[in-house]
């Protein structure tokens, strides 16, 4: 379950030190066109998580998982061929449509057989290593590139996904029993995402969620240009990038206790508010010093910023979902795509606006958290209002 859930965090990550060279090899080497590698598999997730958890309620919990990985090692495979840019777009999106298939089915696979304190030390066990996977999976990408090329880091993809697959297969027992699934049709998704439209917290929300995110996304898209070509850390890349994944981990830690403490909204509240005051500053200090700010400073920054993205990731979709009970399943869905679709479309936009420098980044922090503040606020009135 944990592989399971992992494995879109370690198919961004772990070719993300290959950008460059696939790049080169395929054609793709005007301006930020790379990035779309990363972007593809977003959108196929986006596009996966709206099919796979209500497909699950209906037909059981394996055959979605089964098919998921199928596709997503063909998407590996077309991407070790893959002779020219658009072969590998087209691999890539196929891997995310794929893994949305175990990330959306997993946690309700193991909700169908745990409960209380045997499912919390479960999900412990996988959080540790959806935490550990985004640290560690750079570093393996540039161990694979040190061996063989690029085409290497999908062929560790594919022969992960064929493992999972079969051990999946062979040991993992179906969770829903014929007589609690329940029937799926495109018209019941469509009820359901009118019914988070007319939602005014859950749509407040889920927008707050994606437009949050957005900035978090142009990141992933533009990472590798922002280490290797504007501060040139070279093979220390993995290095830089675990850093700031470890800060998102810790807050993803800490949450649970400063939740109990200062609430959702509140905590959720400080941490836009304190990616705007960051922003900003870093900003300030960009225009107001000759030269651009060194590498050390844009760590700390970066730190702190990820660390209040971290506490916002275990807020967001818990606010989304809470005036949803009972449409949950389907919800979680709907909710999951909706707020993902946005963050791709905004990260798209900060990512191909790298001009050679930080500064699209961080103005794109800056400008999405502000933008976040009045919508959260305008979200909270309407779940108050809902439980009222």
């Amino acid at each position: 379950m944990a592989l399971m859930t992992s494995l879109v965090a370690l198919s961004i990550d772990g070719m993300l030190p290959a950008l460059a060279p696939i790049g080169r090899d395929l054609g793709a080497n005007a301006g930020n066109q790379t990035q779309w590698v990363v972007t593809a598999l977003l959108i196929g997730l986006a596009l996966g998580q709206l099919v796979y958890g209500p497909l699950s309620d209906s037909t059981g919990r394996k055959g979605p998982v089964h098919v998921g990985l199928v596709i997503f090692a063909v998407g590996c495979l077309l991407c070790v061929v893959a002779g020219d840019f658009r072969a590998m777009l087209v691999g890539r999106l196929l891997q995310g449509l794929g893994a949305a298939g175990p990330r959306s089915v997993s946690i309700a696979l193991i909700r169908d057989l745990h409960a209380g304190r045997e499912m919390a030390k479960i999900m412990s066990l996988i959080m540790s290593v959806f935490i550990l996977v985004p640290i560690a999976a750079p570093a393996v990408g540039e161990l694979i590139l040190l061996i063989v090329d690029w085409r290497g880091i999908f062929g560790f993809f594919l022969l992960l996904s064929l493992l999972v697959l079969f051990w999946f297969a062979l040991r993992q027992p179906e969770t829903l029993p014929r007589e609690r699934r329940k029937p799926f049709t495109i018209r019941k998704l469509g009820r359901t995402l009118a019914t988070v439209l007319r939602d005014r917290a859950a749509i407040g929300f889920t927008l707050t969620s994606g437009i949050s995110s957005g900035a978090f996304i142009g990141y992933l898209s533009s990472a590798q240009q922002i280490f290797q070509d504007v501060y040139q850390v070279g093979s220390r890349f993995a290095l830089h990038f675990a850093i700031l994944a470890a800060s998102i981990g810790l807050a993803a830690l800490l949450n649970g206790r400063l939740v109990m403490r200062l609430g959702m909204i509140r905590l959720s509240t400080w941490a836009l508010r304190s990616i705007c005051i960051l922003s900003a500053a870093f900003l300030l200090a960009s225009f107001g010093l000759p030269g651009k700010l060194g590498l050390l400073w844009f760590m700390v920054y970066m730190i702190l910023t990820f660390f209040c993205v971290g506490i916002l990731f275990g807020n967001m979709n818990a606010l989304a979902m809470d005036t949803l009970g009972e449409i949950a399943g389907v919800g979680a869905a709907v909710v999951a795509s909706v707020s993902l679709s946005v963050s791709i479309v905004l990260g798209a936009i900060i990512g191909q606006s790298f001009n050679g420098t930080v500064i699209p980044l961080v103005g794109g922090f800056a400008l999405l958290s502000l933008a976040s503040l009045p919508l959260i606020a305008w979200a909270d009135r309407g779940r108050i209002t809902h439980h009222r």
